[in-house]
């Protein structure tokens, strides 16, 4: 059996990665230098066993890792992996199907159909809208956006497919400057173009201002329209106003799209779902499995509430590729062809976790990410920037010397932050968010426990006070 060896020390090796994540330091702990003469090799003539790949594999990336798998991971939105969805992963990495169309992989394709249901119960999404399982939320932007693209240039009679953008209608967008870079990305290989997202002003807490978009829709005189609207905002976890705004962008006629990479999972949690409401009546959702769900990389989902738009700007035929009328081909509702199974390892996270592990885990990460903001917060020498309203908060670190610029503030910030990740204790992130540096605390992972939020906690008191000698 030529596997035999190579899957056996793969599974020993992972195991003891997994089962060490607690006791190691989370930052990786050597430099590119080192890891790029490990594994800048001489391509060779001759092969190399199997086994000995992998074992140099394993020796080489020592210290190369960051532990993301592991509960002390809180930069940024970074589930771990369930144990049934790890176990799934591989497994379809063994059976090696191409989930592109139903008879390739007649298992994963149902699988895939079944677990498309469980999630559009679960996150609230109307029962009758499409969906596709993509490699992130980047690409299930891109496969809303492009089904968005499509539906609003047919209804002006301009087939996008056959005649491309080159005279069509110019499509606007409307949005917060809040939303993430990643729908800026899908604007652009979409061909929409940057110059054609209009970026309007929010409420004091940062939602996108709905007198505003009524002004803007009225302005663009019946123009083609999208309005993207967030679920989960990458700094405070912010929800626009979904049960205002929607029916504004109707009376227009405006596509809305919803960016739920994280946010979105709040609909699965009975304290949390509130934020959602009217959220349901948007005309495409995206967001991510890799996140809050805790599948491995990579997954994520697109969900259309036009099932035509959606297939007309995805679905392409062959003759050699053999079809079921009966059956669902995932690359009918996705951007790819030759695809991984992914649906399997969130059929199996979903069994695992059913409604009420979802709901839990959900609440569970909000409850950390509470605690770590109010508790580094209250520390001497930092300051709660902004509490989470889910599971995403800011920290700030306040220079103690007399006169101290806010210049200085932010220096102090760097420096604590790299304190923390240099004590391997916990791996945090910044970002600058209304002109200050601050840290930024994202909690995502199943595995976080009160003790990782205790260690975290700990590490910036003694980076505080280490900073201060």
């Amino acid at each position: 059996m030529p596997f035999r060896e190579s899957l056996a020390a793969a599974l020993e090796h992972s195991l003891a990665h997994l089962e060490n994540l607690e006791h190691s330091p989370v930052d990786a702990t050597v430099t590119l230098d080192t890891l790029r003469q490990r594994f800048a090799k001489e391509l060779a003539d001759d092969g190399v066993p199997p086994e000995q790949v992998i074992a140099d594999l394993v020796r080489d990336v020592e210290g190369g890792l960051v532990g993301s798998a592991g509960g002390r991971f809180f930069a940024w939105v970074v589930g771990g992996s369930l144990p049934s969805a790890l176990a799934a992963d591989w497994l379809s990495a063994a059976w090696e199907q191409n989930a592109g169309i139903y008879v390739s992989g007649p298992a994963a394709a149902v699988a895939e159909e079944v677990a498309g249901c469980w999630l559009k119960q679960l996150l609230g999404i109307p029962p009758q809208a499409s969906f596709a399982f993509v490699t992130g939320c980047q690409m299930a932007h891109v496969t809303c956006l492009a089904a968005a693209r499509h539906a609003l240039l047919e209804r002006r009679g301009w087939d996008v497919a056959r005649q491309g953008l080159s005279g069509a209608p110019a499509i606007r967008l409307f949005s917060s400057d809040e939303r993430h870079g990643s729908v800026d990305r899908a604007v652009r290989l979409l061909g929409l173009g940057l110059d054609h997202i209009v970026d309007l002003p929010g409420d004091e807490l940062g939602r996108l201002d709905a007198e505003a978009l009524e002004r803007a829709l009225a302005e663009s005189h019946g123009a083609p329209a999208i309005v993207l609207l967030i679920a989960g905002e990458l700094n405070r976890g912010i929800y626009d106003d979904f049960e205002t705004l929607i029916p504004i962008a109707r009376r227009y006629g405006a596509w809305v799209h919803v960016d739920g990479a994280f946010g979105l999972w709040a609909a699965a949690s009975p304290r949390y779902r509130h934020l959602l409401r009217g959220a349901s009546e948007a005309d495409s959702w995206a967001t991510d499995g890799h996140k809050f769900l805790n599948v491995p990389y990579d997954c994520g989902y697109a969900f259309v509430a036009d099932p035509q738009a959606h297939r007309a700007a995805m679905s392409h035929h062959e003759s050699y590729l053999t079809r079921r009328s009966e059956a669902r081909d995932q690359m009918d509702w996705n951007p790819e062809w030759s695809r991984r199974a992914r649906g399997f390892p969130t059929y199996a996270a979903l069994r695992e976790l059913g409604r009420q592990g979802v709901a839990e885990l959900v609440e569970r990460c909000c409850r950390h990410a509470r605690s770590l903001v109010v508790g580094i917060g209250s520390l001497p020498g930092a300051e709660v920037v902004c509490e989470p309203l889910i599971n995403q908060g800011l920290v700030r670190f306040l220079d103690p010397a007399p006169g101290a610029t806010a210049e200085d503030h932010d220096r102090r910030t760097e420096e604590i932050i790299a304190r923390i990740r240099a004590s391997g204790e916990a791996y945090v992130g910044g970002v600058t968010f209304r002109g200050r540096r601050v840290m930024r605390v994202s909690v995502c992972n199943w595995q976080t426990s009160d003790r990782d939020v205790e260690r975290a906690i700990e590490a910036a008191r003694r980076a505080i006070v280490d900073a201060g000698q």
